[in-house]
């Protein structure tokens, strides 16, 4: 599964959800969702927006870890 590290990043760049959600130009409630790891999409155009914003990789932001059987 993909693990979206969202909130990780945006503690170690000092940036609240309001903030940010300013600077991607996204809602907070969609921001939320990302943040809490309940999103099941995400478009890349957000992707890059948010990558920007907190000047990070994709990587940073997404992991992915092997669903235990």
């Amino acid at each position: 599964m993909i693990v979206v590290n969202l909130d990780v990043v945006m503690a170690q760049r000092k940036i609240g959800l309001t903030e940010l959600a300013e600077q991607v130009d996204i809602t907070m409630a969609n921001l939320s969702i990302l943040k809490n790891n309940k999103a099941k999409a995400m478009r890349f155009s957000t992707l890059e927006a948010i990558c920007k914003a907190l000047k990070c990789q994709p990587g940073d932001i997404l992991q992915y870890v092997e669903e235990e059987s």
